[in-house]
């Protein structure tokens, strides 16, 4: 599966998934951009976008809540670990109030994943963020005496929010 983001203006963007109804779009409003999600087995309508294969996920988008995008750069010699450490996650965040979806992006043009995850709304995400759950998620695990682990990040990682479609407010 592949997933393919652009950006342009709110009525642009809707025209374009408007022009393709039998496509699995996802349409959200950033703090300064409108971005556009294109989730398919096969090629995208994009001209140039953002390319990533999924590399782990579970729930349907719904285009109603709140989005979270974690954008974690990884060194190339990490991607293994990074992604071992996802496909061997405990899944907890599916049995979280609010939750709807859940993916993980390998980057085809550049070092940045993104974790992105759909909620019913900002409270439930930051209710995720206050659980047992993300705790346990996001602990480091036990290093083996004295073991170090390798640095598999090759920046600082940073989150970047959507609220979907401003029509439905």
């Amino acid at each position: 599966m592949n997933l393919f983001m652009t950006t342009g203006t709110y009525d642009f963007m809707k025209k374009m998934r408007e022009k393709h109804p039998n496509e699995t779009m996802v349409l959200m409003q950033g703090e300064n951009t409108t971005l556009l999600l294109h989730e398919t087995e096969g090629k995208t309508i994009f001209q140039t976008p953002r390319r990533y294969e999924v590399v782990d996920g579970t729930g349907t988008f719904k285009e109603k809540g709140f989005f979270v995008f974690n954008n974690i750069p990884v060194t190339d010699e990490g991607r293994p670990i990074f992604e071992h450490r996802f496909k061997n996650r405990a899944g907890a965040i599916e049995n979280e109030l609010g939750y709807v979806a859940f993916r993980v992006l390998r980057p085809l043009d550049s070092d940045t994943y993104v974790v992105l995850t759909e909620w019913e709304s900002p409270a439930f995400f930051e209710k995720w963020k206050e659980s047992q759950a993300f705790s346990k998620a996001h602990a480091k695990p036990a290093e083996n005496a004295g073991e170090k682990r390798p640095n598999i990040f090759s920046g600082a990682s940073y989150i970047t929010t959507y609220k979907a479609k401003p029509e439905d407010e």
